[in-house]
């Protein structure tokens, strides 16, 4: 009987492309729509944000779509990432459950983000952009894009959402060791910031202030573009080398996962882990067993569990599109809790997609019970994982405990989207019993929903 704990695929077993879910989808998504005409956006519409390459990704029905060389060696770097049993996770937790982990915390900023943060990077150089705006909540997303801009030579503005710029110092830190511009949204650096400044002075920010902006000061020059570390097509489908690459690592593992977890905030960690073992079931097949995939998120900004499926603005501002999605309302500000990569008002139009399908099952946890969840998973497994994982390891868990009680020995197999180590503070916090499970205004929330845009069905 094997006790191996991680199984490693050489460099050039690394997928050589991404895995669009969209060729397999049974019902296609949604038109995103231009807000003032309502009708579906072109890429003319788009263009003023994104290079051209990235449109045609946005958009493609193509099941798979070539990664360029040079993107696939800087990946070489840290990829392909492990996949390791936590076989000390479960004997702490006594289940009969074989669970496994794929750690994307080997990337150079820690976190899954440099998936997508280096093949935009490279788009954007290939289109001659000089200059990239961005949002970023804990500070991952902002980390990967300052990270993959100093690697293809573009300048990187970072608008960080104000209370996680004050909780993460060292985040920010890194940002600038690695060249890029990092503020504290809302600013004074665009209309919209000064805007919610003038009649909020100490806004806490959110994300979809943040994203307005980014895309406001992209969209105010020809050498400056827009990049979004979730949410888009594009950029769930470069998330998809997660779940290919565990697809193979769980074939060394003589194992095949029952359960697929990820934690979900904007939804690229939790389909990159997911939308490829979702195409295996959509396509049919050998490998097409039917498994429960669960995306766990705060219960203090749920927009799966409590959101609305409706059209809605991707930003406060109101300067983006709409897309079809689960939402809180684009006006909606979720509490200051830690894993600030969740804190967005909706999720990934895809994600909301396949969740209205019935294909995926969402559910959600208060942050001090994620932080016990991670607390017992690095006792016992050694990583220290980021709050918004810990969203991740808690469902995990849960679903071990569940196998416990039933008797059953079921193949759980989660993301671990990122490493802690610049967000110990948050720890200290929850050891010192200064960490409190908080909840959204439902007040506000109500208000934020009755707001959403009106769209003919």
């Amino acid at each position: 009987m094997s006790d191996q704990i991680k199984y490693l695929l050489s460099e050039d077993q690394m997928p050589k492309a991404w895995y669009n879910l969209q060729a397999d989808l049974p019902v296609p998504l949604p038109a995103v729509l231009h807000p003032g005409t309502l009708q579906p956006v072109g890429p003319d519409d788009l263009a003023p944000l994104f290079p051209m390459a990235l449109i045609a990704q946005e958009v493609s029905q193509e099941r798979y779509i070539d990664i360029p060389d040079p993107v696939q060696q800087v990946f070489r770097q840290w990829r392909p990432a492990p996949l390791f049993r936590a076989r000390n996770l479960e004997k702490a937790l006594g289940t009969p459950a074989k669970i496994y982990y794929k750690y994307e915390g080997v990337s150079p900023a820690g976190s899954h983000k440099p998936n997508t943060a280096i093949p935009q990077a490279f788009y954007n150089r290939e289109a001659g952009i000089k200059k990239l705006t961005t949002e970023t909540g804990a500070g991952q997303w902002g980390t990967s894009l300052s990270f993959a801009g100093a690697l293809f030579g573009i300048d990187v503005q970072v608008f960080q959402v104000r209370v996680s710029y004050n909780q993460k110092p060292y985040r920010r830190a890194v940002m600038e060791t690695y060249g890029a511009h990092c503020v504290a949204s809302p600013s004074n650096l665009t209309a919209s910031g000064r805007a919610i400044l003038a009649q909020h002075p100490d806004h806490p920010g959110s994300l979809g202030i943040a994203i307005s902006e980014a895309v406001e000061l992209a969209a105010q020059r020809d050498d400056t573009k827009y990049a979004l570390g979730s949410v888009l097509n594009h950029v769930l489908m470069h998330q998809s080398i997660i779940g290919e690459e565990a697809i193979l690592q769980m074939a060394m593992a003589g194992d095949d996962p029952d359960v697929v977890i990820g934690c979900t905030g904007g939804g690229s960690n939790f389909a990159g882990i997911a939308f490829p073992f979702l195409g295996l079931q959509l396509r049919g097949g050998p490998n097409a067993k039917k498994r429960r995939i669960i995306a766990v998120e705060p219960a203090a900004c749920p927009s799966l569990t409590r959101g609305k499926y409706a059209y809605d603005f991707g930003d406060t501002a109101h300067l983006t599109p709409l897309t079809k999605m689960h939402t809180l309302g684009s006006t909606f500000t979720p509490p200051g809790f830690h894993a600030g990569g969740l804190r967005y008002h909706g999720m990934a139009p895809m994600v909301s997609h396949v969740k209205e399908l019935g294909l995926i099952e969402a559910v959600a946890y208060h942050q001090v019970g994620c932080f016990e969840a991670g607390v017992t998973f690095a006792r016992a497994e050694g990583i220290v994982p980021a709050p918004e994982a810990n969203h991740a390891v808690k469902g995990a868990i849960e679903e071990a405990l569940r196998c416990k009680r039933d008797g059953k020995s079921e193949v759980i197999l989660f993301s671990l989207s990122g490493h802690g180590h610049f967000d110990m503070q948050s720890y200290t916090d929850y050891f010192a019993g200064k960490l409190t499970d908080q909840s959204y205004d439902e007040a506000e929330l109500a208000m934020a929903l009755s707001g959403l845009p009106s769209v003919p069905a």
